[in-house]
């Protein structure tokens, strides 16, 4: 066990910051956590607007890969809020047609091959020049995917020859989706690391939903887990700079002068924040803080519109390839405690959220710009059951900046947890772990970041 009462000041509320905190406090260390906004859970947040509706930072999807989330809910007892769902990918196309990729509960590959010979859209050929794209995948396995960070999807698509037609309906809204940014500008590592780990566990691609927020169901129980054990938690305390004296981080400046330090030091920032509050000198110093300058956010739109009539029984994920809604969901049929409007009930009728993507020209957009855009994709999408429907709430959240974008040969500025500074660690989705910037992300880089302090500090 480390020496007891060994201190570390955390920057950063959100899942990552708060899963090492726990981490930590378990482990004997005195923690403070420092949030500069008014609630916690970053880009898993929620919170209820004015008239008492829950209001998402994004569509918040649990895939069956996100083991090391699982066992966090587990530990702080939340895991049975999780409702998961049939295991099956549905595509909802402009024009009313649909397709879904069903499963088999066989193992690895045969679970997959309801998708190839039965989706009800792809032509069998089709499906069949994509399975042979994947031969050095299954080959090589999780060793490929990192040999083609080099190049964007779609280059790696049309040099394997599958079509066009599979990669606009199939892959455009589930790279969307994955990562906010389209086939042509996301690094095909990315969609094979995703495809191969659906490919090799039958589970992985499975989805499930919170039965409400995510601040009831896993924020706020993991912040009232570690405050009861001792962490200090200060919300609304911006740092301002990380203080480099001597070759080791010697305090944290907050925004109003004040000065914090710590025996150790974990910034569980987004990037574009970890490096405002990073020291000229250490930039300057040492290519591992300079890199971070080359990881850039990703703009990402968030919006829901209730309707007063069900257009929708979908109990799932839903895709679709046109319009500006590549990944949404029913929240009406997926989350039993969000079927109110303005505190009160709302049944047979359709709640949905959208990720509105690619982001970046929309982003100037008015509010009902977008929503009127979102709108019509819905209704292109369900021509006969929104036919008159009529839109009694809508919501947007913008974020400018959201997860890091995996753009061809990124890969090589993802920093580790540990750092060349002693005392500073790192935490976040887009330091190097498997699941990428995503809640499994966010705790996993947590439970490195924290196994490093704890190795540090003789653990």
């Amino acid at each position: 066990m480390q020496e007891k009462n060994k201190s570390v000041l955390i920057l950063g509320g959100g899942l990552a910051g708060l899963t090492a905190a726990k981490r930590l406090i378990d482990r004997g260390f005195s923690v403070t956590l420092l949030e500069k906004r008014s609630i916690y859970g970053g880009k898993v947040s929620s919170w209820k607007d004015e008239e008492g509706d829950w209001i998402e930072s994004g569509t918040h999807c649990f895939f069956g890969a996100y083991d090391v989330l699982y066992d966090l809910m587990r530990e702080i007892g939340t895991y049975q809020s999780v409702l998961w769902k049939d295991h099956k990918l549905t595509y909802t196309l402009s024009g009313g047609d649909s397709f879904t990729f069903n499963t088999w509960e066989m193992p690895s590959p045969l679970h997959l091959v309801p998708a190839i010979v039965n989706n009800g859209y792809f032509r069998f050929r089709e499906m069949l020049s994509f399975a042979k794209s994947l031969v050095p995948l299954a080959v090589k396995k999780d060793k490929y995917p990192p040999t083609q960070d080099h190049q964007t999807f779609t280059a790696w698509a049309k040099q394997h020859k599958f079509g066009d037609r599979l990669l606009e309906k199939m892959f455009r809204p589930m790279a969307l989706a994955l990562k906010f940014i389209p086939p042509e500008e996301i690094s095909a590592k990315i969609i094979l690391d995703v495809t191969e780990v659906f490919f090799r566990i039958p589970d992985a691609s499975c989805m499930g939903f919170l039965k409400g927020s995510p601040q009831d169901h896993l924020i706020n129980p993991l912040y009232e887990y570690s405050g009861s054990r001792g962490v200090e938690f200060l919300l609304g305390k911006a740092a301002e700079e990380l203080l480099y004296e001597n070759g080791e981080i010697q305090g944290v400046r907050l925004s109003n002068g004040d000065i914090l330090r710590a025996d150790y030091y974990l910034c569980a920032l987004p990037v574009h924040n970890l490096n405002k509050v990073m020291p000229g000198s250490l930039k300057s110093d040492n290519p591992f803080f300079s890199d971070l300058e080359k990881l850039q956010g990703v703009p990402v739109i968030s919006v829901q519109i209730w309707y007063d009539r069900k257009i929708t029984g979908e109990d799932n994920v839903l895709f679709s390839p046109d319009g500006v809604i590549p990944v949404y969901a029913d929240l009406a049929n997926t989350t039993p405690e969000y079927r109110t409007l303005r505190g009160k009930p709302f049944d047979n009728k359709s709640r949905f959220e959208f990720c509105v993507a690619p982001a970046k020209e929309l982003m100037q957009l008015s509010k009902e710009e977008i929503i009127a855009r979102v709108d019509q994709s819905i209704r292109n999408c369900y021509p006969e059951t929104s036919k008159g429907a009529e839109i009694l709430k809508s919501t947007l959240v913008k974020i400018p900046q959201s997860v890091y974008a995996p753009l061809p040969n990124m890969e090589q500025y993802r920093p580790t947890q540990k750092t060349p500074v002693s005392n500073l660690f790192l935490a976040g989705g887009f330091t190097q772990q498997l699941y990428y910037d995503s809640m499994g992300g966010a705790v996993m880089s947590a439970n490195l970041a924290s196994g490093e302090i704890l190795r540090v500090a003789g653990g």
